[in-house]
């Protein structure tokens, strides 16, 4: 596992390549914590949840781009992981206490 961490924190040698598993991370994850914050948005306006679905639709596009370019600006693929990892974990969370309320 050292071994693992230790080779995913080390720095591309190029800043001009992105590389596949930052691409990947950046579309994937990317998608995800848009999604999953866009669901918290929806629990979060005070309407019902038809009518308030339509700003997350429209902002979702957008967020989901921030996201993916978040990421990919990662300087390790470590932190391009974690970028993924701990805001899908704080925003799946959050979506369980509200939906359980």
């Amino acid at each position: 596992m050292k071994k693992l961490i230790k080779s995913l924190s080390i720095p591309e040698s190029s800043g001009k390549k992105i590389g596949l598993f930052r691409t990947i991370c950046a579309i994937f994850g990317g998608l995800l914590v848009a999604y999953l914050s866009m669901t918290l948005l929806i629990f979060l306006i005070p309407a019902s949840v038809g009518e308030s679905i339509i700003i997350p639709l429209l902002l979702n596009t957008f967020v989901w781009a921030v996201c993916a370019l978040w990421i990919s600006l990662s300087s390790t693929k470590l932190n391009a992981l974690l970028k993924v990892i701990v805001p899908s974990s704080i925003f799946s969370i959050l979506i369980i206490i509200l939906y359980n309320i």
